[in-house]
């Protein structure tokens, strides 16, 4: 499983025994109990699904919605005492994926987050692309293999999820922290050296006509060059 999933709840015995069911339940779980505090932690914390309470100190979560439009979808379960349609139908609107309102029975929150969580999962199988090209890089997405040109290229199973992860998002920087988060996830106790590591042989791999498809950005991580990909 190991889903990211961090619960914004400002009433700290409702936070903690979510949080304390999920981590049961085997997800990933992180709590903050400010609005403020929210939006911080999803710059460092990549969640998969939030469940977020409407009334909060600093930003509500009618707010926090509204910010969250310009980043990744991320599934939210909104909680709330509040019971009339109005604010309902608004946190919908807004982007939220499902609503409860308290009290709640905690076998039904977490039913309702692994039904939201198969949901994402299945429209991300839908959008996920048959191969996807940039700068000569050719990777079939199904098939897991990749090629440089017409040459097939020999790849780990995490140096292919780097060029992957890269080559399907050109110009965009990464930094080591994330790479190493996104492509080994937070079990891995190693240090952002072997992102190095990989990296480099990935480059190798793609040999002196390809490497430059992968450009360092000095003090910060690694980025795909863009301007030539097509899906």
């Amino acid at each position: 499983m190991n889903e990211k999933i961090l619960v914004i709840e400002d009433e700290k015995k409702i936070a903690d025994a979510i949080a304390y069911a999920l981590k049961r339940e085997g997800y990933i779980a992180e709590v903050v109990y400010h609005g403020e505090a929210a939006m911080k932690k999803l710059e460092e914390f990549h969640t998969d699904a939030i469940i977020l309470d409407v009334m909060l100190p600093g930003l509500d979560g009618y707010e926090i919605l509204k910010k969250l439009r310009d980043k990744e979808h991320i599934g939210v379960i909104m909680l709330t005492a509040k019971e009339d349609i109005v604010n309902k139908i608004l946190g919908l609107e807004l982007g939220a994926d499902d609503y409860m309102t308290k009290p709640f029975d905690m076998r039904e929150l977490l039913a309702r987050l692994k039904s939201l969580l198969r949901r994402m999962q299945k429209a991300e199988k839908k959008q996920e692309p048959a191969e996807v090209r940039l700068g000569g890089v050719v990777l079939y997405i199904s098939k897991r293999t990749a090629f440089a040109g017409d040459r097939p290229l020999d790849l780990t199973p995490k140096e292919y999820d780097i060029l992957a992860l890269l080559v399907s998002n050109p110009d965009r920087v990464y930094t080591r922290e994330q790479l190493l988060d996104l492509v080994w996830g937070m079990e891995y106790a190693g240090g952002t050296r072997t992102v190095d590591i990989h990296v480099q042989r990935v480059r190798k791999k793609l040999g002196d006509k390809y490497e430059g498809v992968i450009q360092t950005v000095y003090g910060v991580g690694y980025k795909a060059l863009g301007g030539s990909s097509e899906n």
